[in-house]
C-alpha cells in the first residue's frame, strides 16, 4: 500500500489474532431461513435437496481449505473444526470468518439450480458466522456431541409436529399444543400409534446430520529425486548458459513418500460415541 498522508487511518484497525495452540470451531447459520424456506417451498419436515445443497457448499469450503478437518451440518447450520496448529490467515478472526462465510454462501448460490432446478432463487440467501476457541480435545468432542444431540431433538419434534399437521389434520397451533410438555418417549409413541411410523427407521441424514471428513484415496504418492549434472562444466566446448540435465552415470535418489491424497466425504453416523473418534485419531491429534 502506497504511503500517503492518509495512511494514519490504518492505526485505528485493531488486531484480532486468535489465541495460538487452541482449537477453532467455525460455525455458520442461515440468516432468517424460516422465511427463506417458506418462500422457496422447502418440503417439511426435511427437504433432502436443501440438505444436500448445504453438504455441497460445505465440501467446497473443506476442499479449498485443507486445515478444516471436520464438518458437521444440520438444517441451515454447519460447524467446522480447524486443526489445532492452523496458521490460516495468521489466525486473524475477521479474515477467517468473513472468507469462509462468503465462500460457503457463494457456493450455496452457485449450486442452487442443481438441487432446485424448478425453483429459481427469489432473493439471495445469507449466512452469519462466528469462531469459538476451545482449549482441549474434550470440549471439541462435547461440542460436536451437543450439535448432534440437538439434531436429534429438533428432528424428532419436527417429524411429529408435521405428521400431526400433514396427516393428523391439526393446525400448527394445535400441533404445538399437542406436543407441549411431551418427552421423547411420548413423541415416539405418537408417531407409532397414530401414524405407524418408527422414528428409528427414518433416514439417518435427518436423525444424525451430515458429517464431513477427509479419507485417504489410495496409498501415499512416491516421488523420485533425480541427480542432475551441470552440462557446461562437463562440456568445455559449450558456450551456452549452464544447463541442468539428469546424469546417466549416477544413481537416482530413492523414492520418498509424500502425504497421501484425500477427499472429503459425507457420512451420516454417530459422533457422540468413541467409535468415530477412535477410527480417526488424526482429527484431534496432528
Amino acid at each position: 500500500m502506497a504511503g500517503s498522508k492518509f495512511a494514519y487511518v490504518r492505526k485505528f484497525e485493531l488486531p484480532d489474532t486468535l489465541l495460538p495452540g487452541t482449537f477453532m470451531v467455525f460455525r455458520l447459520d442461515g440468516h432468517s431461513f424460516h422465511r427463506f424456506s417458506e418462500k422457496h417451498n422447502f418440503v417439511k419436515p426435511n427437504d433432502s435437496r436443501a440438505l444436500e445443497l448445504m453438504d455441497h457448499a460445505a465440501r467446497d469450503v473443506m476442499d479449498e481449505y485443507p486445515d478444516l478437518v471436520l464438518g458437521f451440518g444440520e438444517s441451515d447450520e454447519y460447524s467446522f473444526l480447524l486443526r489445532r496448529s492452523t496458521d490460516l490467515y495468521n489466525r486473524r478472526q475477521a479474515k477467517i470468518v468473513s472468507t469462509l462465510t462468503s465462500l460457503f454462501t457463494s457456493s450455496y448460490v452457485y449450486h442452487w439450480q442443481k438441487y432446485f432446478p424448478n425453483d429459481p432463487l427469489q432473493y439471495p440467501p445469507s449466512f452469519d458466522g462466528r469462531i469459538v476457541l476451545y482449549p482441549e480435545e474434550k470440549q471439541i468432542r462435547d461440542y460436536f456431541a451437543w450439535r448432534q444431540a440437538d439434531t436429534h431433538i429438533n428432528n424428532l419434534y419436527n417429524t411429529v409436529f408435521w405428521a400431526l399437521v400433514q396427516q393428523g389434520g391439526e393446525t400448527t397451533t394445535q400441533a404445538h399444543a399437542t406436543l407441549k410438555g411431551t418427552f421423547s418417549k411420548e413423541k415416539h409413541e405418537i408417531l407409532f400409534t397414530r401414524f405407524q411410523l418408527n422414528y428409528n427407521q427414518i433416514d439417518e441424514r435427518y436423525r444424525k446430520g451430515s458429517v464431513l471428513v477427509r479419507e485417504e484415496v489410495g496409498g501415499p504418492d512416491m516421488t523420485t529425486e533425480e541427480t542432475t549434472c551441470d552440462v557446461a562444466s562437463n562440456s568445455p566446448d559449450t558456450i551456452t548458459p549452464t544447463t541442468l540435465v539428469p546424469c546417466e552415470n549416477q544413481k537416482k535418489k530413492p523414492k520418498r513418500a509424500t502425504k497421501p491424497k484425500t477427499k472429503v466425504i459425507v457420512l451420516h453416523c454417530d459422533i457422540i460415541k468413541d467409535d468415530f473418534w477412535s477410527a480417526r485419531p488424526a482429527i484431534l491429534n496432528e
